[in-house]
């Protein structure tokens, strides 16, 4: 119930804004359009990589800037003086992070529905497990000490970006070359894009199911880094 309330918190404070939302839906889909226009690509390939950047985002948007803007307002300090262990803290500001990544994962889902694009069911549960690993992501670029935000965002770009166009978005991991390859099984965008492919009735690079462990893998990796880095950086915020 505390990670919970955590997580209301940082929904009201932090994602119910209309520049938090307009971000999270603009961008993507800015860097859709730069990609699609002038190029006759299938429709099915456009849409998933439309929500694997939507879904990669959202839930890599504010979860960095959450610790740095407490730090600086001062609500850090009431945080940690409630009896709620660091766990308790990442594991709500994850749970806030999910669940913004999962609202904007609907809109490009709408999109391809007007286009007449049904994804199989599989997408739910890929989309459910990429938030909350991209989210325990987002939570790894704020762990560096310091309460600006500029500064966390500046860390977050230089790993989100690249990412990117790394991980199968704009060329497919199958047209990459041998080194390309082994770079984009670093990502892991690269295994929800797989996944977004193959429920969109494309040609997936892996089997389902390995990308599906693959993401959970690194979701634990990602947030047991998380909370065992948060515990130093929290209090180094004070």
């Amino acid at each position: 119930m505390k990670c919970l309330a955590i997580a209301k918190k940082d929904i009201i404070m932090y994602y119910l804004k209309g520049p938090v939302v307009i971000f999270g839906i603009l961008l993507p889909l800015f860097l859709f359009l730069a990609f699609w226009i002038g190029r006759e690509l299938p429709l099915n390939f456009l849409f998933a990589g439309l929500l694997s950047m939507t879904v990669f985002f959202a839930s890599t948007s504010v979860s960095p800037v959450i610790a740095p803007w407490e730090g600086q307002m001062r609500t850090l300090e009431r945080l940690l003086a409630c009896p709620v262990s660091t766990t308790t803290i990442v594991f709500g500001d994850v749970i806030a992070s999910l669940i913004f990544g999962i609202c904007m994962s609907f809109v490009p889902l709408l999109i391809a529905f007007c286009f007449g694009l049904i994804p199989s069911p599989v997408i739910i549960p890929a989309i459910i497990l990429a938030a909350f690993c991209f989210s325990c992501l987002g939570l790894l670029f704020s762990v560096y000490p310091t309460n600006l935000p500029s500064t966390v965002m500046m860390i977050s770009s230089l790993v989100r970006f690249p990412l990117i166009f790394i991980s199968g978005i704009f060329i497919p991991v199958q047209k990459l070359p041998p080194w390309g390859k082994a770079i984009s099984m670093l990502s892991p965008l690269t295994y929800f894009t797989d996944i977004a492919r193959a429920s969109f009735g494309m040609e997936s690079f892996l089997p389902i199911y390995t990308d599906f462990i693959v993401l959970l893998i690194f979701s634990i990796a990602f947030l047991a880094l998380a909370v065992k880095l948060h515990e130093r950086a929290l209090l180094a915020r004070l």
